[in-house]
């Protein structure tokens, strides 16, 4: 299997399921209601701003690999859009789901040479670790959200 092809499935693991760690972002938040999604535990980010925050950068990915453009601030990464339903809550999910997708169908279509490529910029490092970090990003911001669950049912 391709380099390209594994980066596309570990994130598609993190999201949708299959991974080591044997935790997913789908299977988290499957029933997380929109309400303890925004409930704030002690000073720690809310479920929904860090389930934001860590897909946040899907679409910078998606945006570089489609248009060579870097258009994505570590900043705008913390702006939850609002949440006012379950609706609302679950429209957010969707549209990760989609871009996960999405972002991995790009992954896996792309030469392995390409990864070793710069990121757009040589000060961001090559494709393959932005790639992963994306992964890790979210596998990191997973292990709060799963802690943040536990403490919103004692």
């Amino acid at each position: 299997m391709s380099l390209s092809k594994q980066l596309a499935k570990h994130l598609r693991d993190v999201h949708f399921g299959g991974n080591w760690t044997e935790t997913d972002l789908k299977k988290t938040l499957s029933d997380v209601t929109w309400k303890d999604a925004l409930t704030q535990v002690y000073s720690l980010n809310s479920i929904a701003a860090l389930t934001f925050h860590a897909t946040y950068y899907l679409d910078v990915l998606i945006t570089v690999l489609e248009e060579n453009k870097l258009t994505g601030k570590d900043e705008i990464s913390w702006i939850l859009p609002s949440i006012q339903s379950q609706q609302d809550w679950e429209a957010l999910q969707e549209r990760i789901w989609e871009r996960a997708e999405k972002a991995a169908s790009l992954i896996e279509t792309l030469p392995d040479e390409q990864l070793t490529q710069d990121f757009i910029d040589p000060k961001y490092g090559t494709q393959y670790r932005n790639i992963a970090g994306i992964v890790e990003h979210l596998h990191y911001h997973l292990g709060q959200i799963v802690i943040i669950k536990k403490l919103l049912v004692q």
